[in-house]
């Protein structure tokens, strides 16, 4: 590199430091050489002098100076070739695409990053979704593994840095079914729960912190009922914290099927197909486009999760509005802890 360039820390780069950043986008530079870059000024991140230690998010604009290194493209970083399989599978997922976006509709067990213990997931297939297209396609959000449900991809920087800005100021409508244990009280309403990670017996889980936890807003709305047993819920979340919704649908009695870790054995029902798999579903998404237009997609259930809809008599085909009661009745408020 002779010259001067700017990186965008992407979804799959979040939180990590800026010297082990540089190590995998620069992989022969030697760590003291990096701290001396931070330390001397040379690498900043959106304008401002950074520590090698400080830690990156979405979004930021990584200055990098000139350097005597070969670049290697995120093609050739430790990406190993595809099989045909991958790549039809990964494909099959597709459910719009354009010169900015790619929508895909991630099924359930699919994780979206890689980990020490996990080596199949999206991003490791993201290669096959260029078709054509000079840069690979970048994540600008993320799913729970065990979430199933619509994703946004961008297919290029530029469309990366303005979906990104629109996940962190809230501009994107997201909303989510889920089948849930019980029936909520009241039935359409907004939980407004700090949330934070806490850590018991080697564990770490969300749980609800009044007074220091980061703000968690969401609606929920019952679309339909079985009986006393089980609704099905939209759920539209204000907030992107780790496991909001799953944490707020514990939280006022009712945890979502499959969901063990907030729900422990309420959460299961005997003689439910595939009970033990959490039953939250990434539905819709509603956002402006980097040409500008507003795009509105929907994703459909897995095969695995609509028998659990059927087997309840849910018909996860039918169009409505889950929250359009409240143009009308107005917004309750179910539970407030900030209050």
């Amino acid at each position: 590199m002779k010259k001067v360039s700017k990186i965008l820390v992407t979804s799959a780069e979040e939180n990590i430091r800026i010297d082990r950043w540089f190590k995998r986008h620069f992989p022969t530079l030697s760590h003291s050489f990096i701290t001396k870059l931070a330390r001397t000024g040379q690498v900043r991140v959106d304008g401002a002098r950074v520590k090698s230690s400080t830690r990156l998010k979405q979004g930021q604009l990584v200055r990098v100076p000139p350097l005597k290194v070969e670049v290697k493209s995120k093609k050739h970083r430790n990406i190993p070739d595809l099989s045909k399989d991958q790549i039809s599978f990964i494909r099959s997922l597709v459910i719009y695409m354009d010169d900015d976006i790619i929508v895909v509709n991630k099924p359930p067990g699919l994780a979206v990053q890689g980990g020490s213990k996990t080596l199949f997931h999206l991003d490791g297939l993201l290669n096959a979704l260029k078709f054509g297209g000079l840069e690979r396609p970048k994540l600008v959000h993320r799913l729970d593994k065990d979430t199933s449900g619509i994703m946004l991809l961008a297919r290029n920087s530029f469309s990366a840095a303005q979906l990104i800005s629109s996940f962190r100021n809230r501009e994107i409508s997201k909303v989510y079914w889920a089948l849930v244990v019980g029936v909520p009280k009241p039935r359409l309403g907004e939980i407004n729960a700090p949330i934070s990670k806490k850590k018991k017996f080697g564990i770490e889980k969300m749980s609800v912190e009044r007074w220091n936890g980061a703000e968690a807003i969401s609606d929920f709305s019952t679309i339909e009922t079985a009986g006393r047993h089980v609704s099905w819920l939209a759920l539209r979340p204000h907030t992107g914290r780790t496991h909001q919704l799953r944490v707020h649908c514990s939280l006022i009695g009712t945890p979502i099927l499959g969901d063990f870790k907030y729900g422990g054995r309420q959460a299961f029902i005997d003689g439910v197909p595939g009970t033990r798999n959490l039953h939250l579903h990434a539905r819709s998404l509603e956002f402006k486009h980097p040409s500008g237009k507003k795009k509105y997609f929907v994703a459909s259930l897995s095969e695995k999760m609509n028998q659990t809809w059927q087997f309840f008599g849910f018909n996860a085909a039918k169009t409505f509005d889950a929250f359009s009661e409240w143009e009308t009745k107005g917004k309750i408020k179910c539970l407030s802890l900030h209050e």
